[in-house]
């Protein structure tokens, strides 16, 4: 088994920057005792393309500065649509390499562990070590480091938040250590891959908000693996979690946790909640997979 490499930890430019100034319009939704919490707390971001970018520097503008961040991918012109940190300027570039910089450009004193590699069965433990919440911006194909993670999290005691752009809205789920886990929720184990896409999909939007007004269906090839995706839907997204994280750190609000997941949908201007114990072994969700299985085998 070849040694895993270390992550490249950035290191602070040495420039005047005042903390306190610079996210002092967050006070009075957050105190100062607050926001010293998130100060100081450490998110791990797997994934930095369509959402996990987003991630990064939504957290980075509420004032979170110490990061491990992952992804093996480099910038490319098809990402233009919608990924934070895709330019003419970093085309070429690592997609993590180009967001921790994107990151010390708006807090020159964070800390970010950058994953070059990607995460792996050999450094997931390392990756994680230490960190307060997982945010999860894997490609929705990758479902074997998806898997990875998502379990890492559960034996460790660490919250993960997944927030999926879908259509023109986001569907939300969390989970939270001794509540439903990843796998309990989506029952993946022993399904081959099109299973697995399948009951991905299904529970990630059991309310289906986004199926309505899909305008060209043969954009959508799992085959191929793709699929059409907005710049709406991603900062959407963004939203949606660093409001879950602060709430999480701070302890402050109700946080619905898996088997209850959110879904909002700005094109339509519905919001749905949808509880489903039992994740994709409840009732609902077999006449969701019967639905979406036939979409799969067609590659459409």
């Amino acid at each position: 088994m070849s040694m895993a490499a270390e992550p490249t930890c950035t290191a602070t430019p040495s420039v005047d920057f005042d903390y306190d100034r610079a996210f002092s319009r967050n006070i009075g939704w957050v105190t100062r005792h607050e926001q010293a919490r998130l100060q100081r707390a450490r998110i791990a971001i797997a994934g930095l393309g369509g959402v996990g970018g987003a991630h990064l520097l939504t957290l980075c503008r509420l004032g979170l500065q110490d990061y491990a961040i992952a992804d093996f991918d480099r910038f490319e012109v098809h990402n233009f649509n919608r990924q934070a940190g895709a330019f003419v300027s970093t085309l070429g570039v690592p997609k993590a390499q180009a967001l921790a910089r994107m990151a010390r450009d708006i807090n020159p004193q964070a800390r970010i562990d950058v994953y070059d590699e990607g995460v792996t069965p050999e450094n997931v433990e390392r990756f994680l070590k230490g960190v307060d919440v997982y945010v999860d911006g894997i490609d929705f194909f990758a479902m074997p480091a998806r898997r990875l993670l998502f379990n890492a999290c559960t034996r460790l005691g660490i919250p993960a938040v997944t927030a999926a752009p879908l259509g023109m809205g986001v569907s939300l789920l969390v989970f939270l250590p001794g509540g439903t886990s990843f796998e309990d929720y989506f029952r993946l184990e022993g399904h081959p891959p099109q299973e697995q896409y399948a009951r991905f999909i299904a529970g990630l939007s059991p309310a289906m908000l986004q199926r309505h007004y899909l305008a060209d269906p043969e954009a959508v090839n799992f085959a191929q693996q793709r699929g059409p995706s907005t710049i709406m839907a991603c900062e959407l997204c963004a939203g949606v979690t660093a409001t879950t994280v602060l709430k999480v750190l701070l302890g402050r609000g109700e946080v619905r946790a898996a088997p209850w997941a959110m879904q909002f949908d700005a094109y339509s201007q519905r919001l749905r909640y949808t509880w489903r114990p039992g994740g994709n072994a409840h009732p609902l969700q077999w006449l969701m997979l019967k639905l979406i299985r036939p979409r799969l085998a067609l590659g459409g």
